[in-house]
């Protein structure tokens, strides 16, 4: 009986925890739901950028779209990353759109599996499990929606501390090393997190027992010295940057972060800390005092403006990771509850008061849910092509060749462009519009008219397709220049140049 027990309870456990999974991918899939191509501009730079890569056989290739000289790795710290996914898309011959659909939710099983794996140890592996899947994707913060580095690098932190606090061998630093030389690689702020959330529990090993925390310092701190010399020649004007005054209208706001992850799971992360800090133990210590070192970096830039703009502002991912895992405690002790005895017979209902605890984490989770998924359904994300856009472009991909390598359109679809077509661009709007962007503007808006212009920039594509911010849609111009042909719809070249495969 013990044993059939035994199996039911295993088997409910993980049950629950595919349905956590599952969950993840969902949550981590509500922008693609409707919508088959890359959300933010950042995904669309990586795609272009790996193809790049791919073409030039080098992780230095010439800027795919303005054309200019090669991108150094002081300049495309994100190289490896780029780098990683176009190799992966050119071994298994998933397309792009594929990947950047489905495999956002497949990273986010991995992240919120890590987190069981690191958390199960401490008696709260389910609850820490569901918390994190709560992390939202804003355009702002970014977030496990969107393929882009943070979102890649989230998954390696629980992993970290998982090793760190478990395991002292040599197997384990060295892993810790590996996983610190990846991050680094593909986004530097991912490397610097985990650093920040150990930093108390390194503190924490030196009294009485100085050998471990020396072995994981030099298993955190290591990469940075050796691994990538370009990152080392960043490593003084970070840390000038420490003392010099930021901008604090430009970053996200700490407060709207907390509020859009939830009140309820930053309530049952006080009362895990709480629950953390009266269990005792290192490791419960190392993770309160993780969260509040991280929160103490995050705290200072936002309210005193010193610090390392990207850092704090991927940052608060991992501040929502952390919180996510310590409102697992929280939960737990929830599920720990049980009632009096006395209960028993004035309910006279035995499945409700045994397993009272249970009952409550269900009512908790099923509350959340109801909640979160509604805001995240509701949360908007801007489009920078339509399928329209995208037949377009694949057609001038496929029926323009090489006489036709610069296209001047819509700056807001230009990044997108260059990332299905390969073909270089005039301008595009990557964060604000700048005056080539509004000289982009002008020309089309006024017929796409100046040859000489086109000429002396190279262009030989105009696409005519704009989208209209103030009337939010698309709108089709015509041009009436006699050296422009229209090809295809919205389509035209310079006659000078004709010439399709």
């Amino acid at each position: 009986m013990t044993s059939l027990n035994f199996r039911k309870i295993f088997q409910v456990h993980y049950l629950v925890l595919a349905l956590i999974l599952g969950m993840a991918f969902y949550i981590a899939s509500i922008p693609h739901l409707s919508y088959p191509y890359p959300l933010h501009v950042d995904e669309w730079v990586h795609m272009a950028r790996s193809e790049a890569m791919l073409k030039a056989g080098s992780v230095t290739p010439v800027d795919p779209f303005m054309g200019s000289e090669p991108m150094g790795l002081n300049s495309n710290l994100e190289a490896a990353f780029q780098l990683f996914w176009g190799v992966f898309q050119n071994i298994s011959g998933i397309s792009w759109l594929t990947i950047f659909r489905y495999f956002p939710g497949v990273i986010f099983i991995i992240t919120v599996l890590s987190v069981y794996i690191m958390a199960r140890r401490e008696g709260f592996g389910l609850e820490a499990a569901f918390f994190t899947l709560l992390i939202p994707t804003t355009v702002g913060v970014l977030g496990p929606a969107f393929l882009v580095p943070v979102s890649m690098g989230l998954l390696f932190t629980p992993l970290i501390l998982f090793l760190a606090l478990n395991f002292r061998t040599v197997w384990s630093y060295s892993l810790i090393f590996i996983f610190i030389c990846f991050l680094l690689a593909i986004h530097a702020p991912s490397a610097i997190s985990p650093i920040i959330v150990l930093a108390p529990y390194i503190l924490l090993n030196m009294k009485g027992n100085f050998k471990p925390s020396l072995w994981l310092i030099l298993a955190l701190m290591l990469p940075f010295l050796i691994a990538f010399p370009w990152i080392f020649n960043l490593l003084l004007p970070t840390a000038r940057s420490l003392f010099t005054p930021q901008s604090p209208t430009e970053y996200i706001q700490l407060p709207r972060v907390i509020q859009t992850y939830g009140y309820i799971p930053i309530s049952l992360c006080l009362l895990g800390t709480l629950i953390l800090g009266l269990k005792g133990g290192k490791k419960n210590y190392a993770l309160a005092l993780g969260l509040l070192a991280l929160l103490l970096m995050l705290v200072s830039f936002f309210n005193f403006h010193r610090g390392v703009p990207i850092v704090y502002e991927r940052g608060l991912m991992y501040m929502m990771l952390m919180v996510g895992i310590i409102a697992g405690a929280g939960l737990m002790i929830l599920k720990s509850l049980k009632l009096p005895a006395s209960f028993d017979s004035w309910l006279n209902m035995p499945i409700v008061t045994k397993n009272i605890g249970n009952f409550l984490c269900l009512a908790v989770a099923v509350v959340i849910l109801t909640i979160i998924i509604p805001q995240r359904l509701a949360i908007p994300y801007y489009h920078m092509i339509d399928e329209q856009d995208y037949q377009a472009f694949i057609w001038i991909k496929n029926n323009l060749n090489q006489d036709y390598e610069k296209v001047i359109l819509d700056p807001w679809k230009g990044t997108a462009f260059t990332a299905i077509t390969g073909k270089q661009i005039y301008t595009r709007i990557h964060v604000a519009p700048l005056d080539d962007d509004n000289r982009a503007y002008d020309f089309l808006m006024g017929g796409s008219n100046n040859t000489t212009f086109l000429k002396k920039n190279s262009i030989s594509i105009i696409y005519t397709r704009l989208y209209d911010f103030t009337q939010n849609k698309d709108i089709e111009l015509n041009s009436s220049n006699p050296d422009l042909i229209e090809v295809a719809k919205n389509i035209y070249v310079l006659k000078s140049s004709q010439k399709t495969d």
